[in-house]
């Protein structure tokens, strides 16, 4: 079965997740077909993963203060800020022709395909391997709230510093991946919402983030058109899952969910706080 590539443009928070669990649940229903999706956000957001504590690690004053919205995703993970940047999602039964069947294997499978998207646009993307596979040890380092802190398994790098975040999830049968494409990085700002102790400690947060993280206009030197951006990493995506991927919309179904989870789930604290 083709693939379909949605390019939903920006919105807020809560529609941003709202759709990709629309398109999961459709997916998952036999209604839709596995989907590649590339959204961008405004205003600004933090999204939380799944199990984190919103007010033990977010500062929520300083995010309503700057206007960032704060939701939480269905995936796992570390607060990513949502703001310079293009963030996908891939939506695909598990059972879907060439899936892989381990969650580590799949974060390889749809990192290749961003991967080969990337090398389109010029960038020299390389993927963070597990050191267990190579029976490397693991030291220890400071982490952070923060998901640009440090990359997963097989999550992108440039030059040894994170490029692309991503979290995956899987619910009846249905993979929901979703991650962000650091096209711009504000160390200070990611640094400024997160509930650190003092002023000393955020100033080494945002130099320690800086140091991990890169993003597309430090690489290049530029950022592309958002069109350019989605024709390559759709080309990628292709080329690395051996498919075709045909830009399509959201069926009016899909629609209606979206609108129904984005006001009764993920624009409510009782779901965005309620860990």
């Amino acid at each position: 079965m083709p693939w379909r590539v949605i390019d939903s443009g920006a919105a807020d928070a809560a529609r941003n997740m709202a759709t990709d669990e629309a398109i999961m649940l459709a997916h998952g229903a036999g209604e839709a077909p596995p989907t590649l999706r590339f959204y961008g956000w405004r205003p600004a957001a933090v999204s939380l993963g799944y199990f984190q504590r919103a007010v033990a690690e977010i500062d929520l004053d300083a995010c309503r203060e700057r206007g960032i919205d704060v939701v939480r995703r269905l995936t796992g993970g570390r607060a990513v800020l949502h703001d310079i940047e293009l963030t996908y999602s891939v939506v695909v039964r598990e059972d879907h022709p060439g899936v892989p069947a381990t969650i580590t294997a799949a974060y390889h499978w749809f990192s290749s395909g961003l991967s080969a998207g990337l090398q389109r646009l010029g960038v020299a993307a390389g993927m963070n391997i597990p050191r267990a596979a190579y029976g490397q040890s693991i030291r220890p380092r400071h982490a952070s709230a923060a998901c640009f802190d440090a990359p997963a398994h097989y999550e992108l790098t440039c030059a040894g510093r994170k490029l692309a975040g991503s979290a995956q999830v899987r619910q009846g049968g249905v993979i929901l991946q979703h991650g962000s494409l650091l096209l711009g990085f504000d160390a200070a700002t990611v640094a400024a919402i997160l509930r650190l102790p003092s002023p000393a400690e955020r100033a080494a947060t945002a130099a320690m983030l800086a140091a991990r993280a890169v993003a597309i206009d430090e690489v290049l030197g530029r950022v592309p058109a958002w069109e350019e951006l989605t024709a390559a990493l759709t080309a990628g995506f292709a080329e690395a899952l051996a498919d075709e991927f045909i830009p399509a919309a959201l069926t009016a179904a899909e629609e209606a969910t979206a609108v129904r989870l984005a006001a009764d789930k993920y624009g409510q604290d009782s779901w965005n706080l309620r860990r």
